[in-house]
């Protein structure tokens, strides 16, 4: 990181590990000399509820837990650093633009003599939060606590005012530029993951000769399909089940059968996560395994995932899933991409509790082409597929050493491993 950057001229030991050496001239002092706890309860109705995230402070966000707690929350101001003391929300912190509230598992501190845009960039970088979890206790890793007493005692870098607000300048500055390279490759993702699935969609509606000719489909979301293609309704292609009898205390995590529950299911490609579930025979007598199956769930908020798997092991599947046997006239894995194609939760009744059962996929109309053109086009899909999801993986690793360099770059800058003193955007 020093290459691109200067560095200071002397250094002096820190005394702390997670700081290593600081510039000469930087003092070393505890967080507690720099921060008054904040512990004015409040309620939402005061004061508008907000959500401590990876990303900072925002008004509460829509997917939150919401709790009967409403009048028993922290005050937060403007300028204040709010983290979430918990290990398993670790990041989860900011310097806050808004007044409001939040849960009591955050702590709030209130800065005094220190800039707070230095602040929201050295208490979120990787190194101090870090060194804030180690200071938690707690019986199980993952959900160790930190209280503000022991946060306190956390020794800071502290740089003089003027140079602590130089480099949260350079930090905005650089970050910003970052934060916009990860949104263009994010968004690069979103166009190719787009593009292959309408790629798959015309394979599989349209087939793969442009110049076939074409005949109305009679169906409103396929519109034509190739003339010589058979357009049938899906309790033709194959039988759907279930297997409602088995019982949670029936799942166990070794054995002879796998189990596929809804969250074995993936979203991208049809193949499920490792079997880590299993069901003895002995245990569900009245279920008849299946393999060579299409599965995908038929109640709740994960139909709207439009997550569909193909099972080619001998299995027994959750009672949230549902199967469905191709037979002879259609080949599984095309079946599952025309299923996908169409969209699980434009099938399923979504007026109380979103279902899919029999009566939505059996009458439902699919195009069938020649069992020969069913594998062209399986064959064809699954090349495109393989030269999106390398284009799409490229981006993504991208993105990984983007944010090793943000991380880096914010570590070095408020840990003075850079001098940033004469920058200028």
């Amino acid at each position: 990181m020093a290459g691109r950057y200067s560095v200071y001229s002397e250094y002096k030991d820190s005394g702390e590990k997670w700081i290593g050496k600081v510039p000469e001239h930087w003092n070393v002092q505890r967080l507690g000399q720099f921060f008054e706890e904040r512990r004015e309860k409040v309620s939402d109705k005061d004061y508008a509820p907000l959500s401590v995230t990876m990303n900072g402070i925002v008004p509460q966000l829509e997917t939150a837990a919401k709790t009967d707690a409403g009048d028993n929350r922290e005050l937060v101001l403007r300028n204040d650093f709010v983290i979430n003391s918990r290990s398993d929300r670790k990041g989860s912190s900011g310097v806050s633009m808004l007044d409001g509230s939040v849960s009591l598992i955050s702590i709030v501190m209130k800065p005094r003599n220190i800039v707070p845009s230095y602040v929201h960039h050295l208490l979120r970088s990787y190194p101090f939060q870090e060194e804030f979890y180690r200071y938690g206790k707690g019986i199980v890793a993952d959900l160790w606590s930190t209280n503000a007493s022991e946060m306190k005692n956390i020794k800071l870098p502290i740089p003089s005012q003027r140079e602590q607000e130089q480099i949260a300048n350079f930090l905005d500055h650089e970050t910003t530029k970052i934060d916009t390279l990860i949104a263009k490759q994010q968004q690069l993702i979103k166009l190719l993951k787009e593009k292959r699935q309408a790629v798959i969609s015309h394979a599989v509606t349209k087939g793969l000769n442009p110049d076939a000719p074409m005949k109305d489909s009679g169906v409103e979301w396929l519109g034509e399909v190739p003339e010589h293609w058979k357009v049938v309704k899906g309790g033709y292609i194959g039988r759907l089940f279930g297997s409602e009898s088995i019982q949670e205390d029936q799942v166990v995590d070794e054995g002879i059968l796998p189990f596929i529950k809804v969250s074995s299911l993936t979203p991208n490609g049809f193949e499920v996560k490792e079997f880590n579930w299993f069901v003895s025979e002995v245990k569900a007598p009245f279920c008849q395994p299946e393999k060579d199956y299409i599965v995908f769930p038929k109640r709740g908020a994960a139909i709207f995932t439009n997550k569909v798997n193909v099972i080619n092991k001998r299995s027994l599947i959750d009672p949230n899933l549902m199967g469905w046997k191709i037979n002879g006239s259609a080949l599984t894995e095309y079946v599952a991409h025309l299923l996908k194609t169409r969209g699980l939760a434009d099938i399923a009744d979504v007026s109380t509790v979103p279902q899919i059962n029999n009566k939505h996929i059996a009458p439902e109309k699919f195009p069938v082409p020649p069992k020969i053109e069913q594998k062209e086009i399986i064959q064809y899909i699954t090349r495109e597929i393989s030269k999106f999801d390398k284009l799409i993986a490229r981006s993504e690793l991208a993105i990984e050493l983007i944010q090793e360099r943000r991380t880096a770059l914010i570590s070095a800058a408020v840990t003075g491993k850079i001098d940033v003193r004469n920058w200028k955007p």
